[in-house]
């Protein structure tokens, strides 16, 4: 056989082996290797090693870990409940602490057919020298409320629902103020509510303190004036509350808790003074010698 017959049968055989050759279908792993060839071809991720500047601001941010986001939160309660914690008609805490120092505040409504002369207490309040509350409760009068004065004493029927009786916050003040400086705002008018009384000796109240009374033009000035001028703080704009009006009484004796001390003792000796007297150079009470009496026989 020729040359020119091999090469025109080459030719033939050559096109029906393309004919009789199936074409491969394309799949998807054809798809994921041109996929991972066209990423490699890109410029690769940053490795997960920080480099200097993600590191400063790794240091710098706690919020880059949701972990460390998650914790901060649930801990910042936790810190305004030592200083601020308030839960309303708790009656006596039982946490927080007692101490030598006691504030204390009450709510009053109006009662019989003149309610604008006649008061009842509906709510009382304490808090301790740091201002935490010992005690807050809501108090049900005996007479007939005709006013409730909700707008300035925050106390509306709904609240009496839980309200304790008189005679049962009368016996737990008792108890709260026994043997302690009680603070106050009038406290007079406070006790006089309660039906309790409490040794002058001990109460300091804020109304009567020379240094205050002197914004009042000498007169008994308003707890919410002393709050702003002296405290920085605004109460009492809307409904009082008396949790925060004891606060801010406290906290007005604590700013001037010398002073206060000072004017005290003028009044009130310290009551050493009288017992030095009765005692000797040696610090021991002196004897008093028994007259011996001549029996006539």
């Amino acid at each position: 056989m020729d040359k020119p017959a091999l090469s025109s049968n080459w030719k033939k055989l050559q096109a029906t082996l393309k004919k009789d050759t199936p074409v491969k279908p394309k799949t998807d792993g054809d798809d994921i290797v041109r996929k991972r060839k066209l990423t490699e071809k890109q410029k690769p991720y940053r490795d997960n090693k920080p480099t200097s500047k993600r590191k400063r601001m790794s240091e710098t941010d706690d919020s880059s870990t949701p972990y460390t986001r998650r914790k901060s939160n649930a801990a910042a309660p936790v810190q305004t409940e030592t200083s601020s914690r308030h839960k309303e008609n708790e009656g006596r805490s039982a946490t927080a602490e007692l101490g030598k120092y006691i504030a204390m505040d009450c709510e009053m409504v109006g009662v019989g057919p003149n309610p604008d002369n006649d008061s009842a207490l509906a709510r009382v309040s304490v808090v301790n020298f740091n201002g935490d509350q010992i005690y807050d409760s809501y108090v049900r009068p005996k007479e007939m409320v005709t006013d409730w004065r909700t707008h300035v004493s925050g106390i509306a029927p709904k609240h009496m629902v839980e309200a304790r009786t008189l005679e049962h916050v009368q016996k737990e003040i008792a108890e709260i103020m026994s043997g302690r400086i009680l603070v106050g705002h009038a406290v007079s008018n406070d006790l006089d509510a309660l039906l309790l009384s409490h040794p002058k000796r001990d109460i300091r109240d804020t109304s009567k303190h020379p240094p205050y009374r002197k914004i009042a033009g000498g007169g008994s000035p308003r707890l919410k004036m002393l709050a702003e001028e002296f405290l920085g703080l605004k109460i009492q704009d809307g409904a009082h509350s008396s949790v925060e009006d004891a606060r801010a009484t406290m906290a007005l004796y604590r700013r001037e808790k010398d002073a206060f001390e000072r004017e005290h003792l003028k009044k009130w000796p310290a009551r050493m003074i009288a017992d030095t007297r009765e005692k000797g150079e040696g610090g021991e009470k002196k004897k008093k010698k028994k007259k011996k009496t001549n029996r006539k026989r």
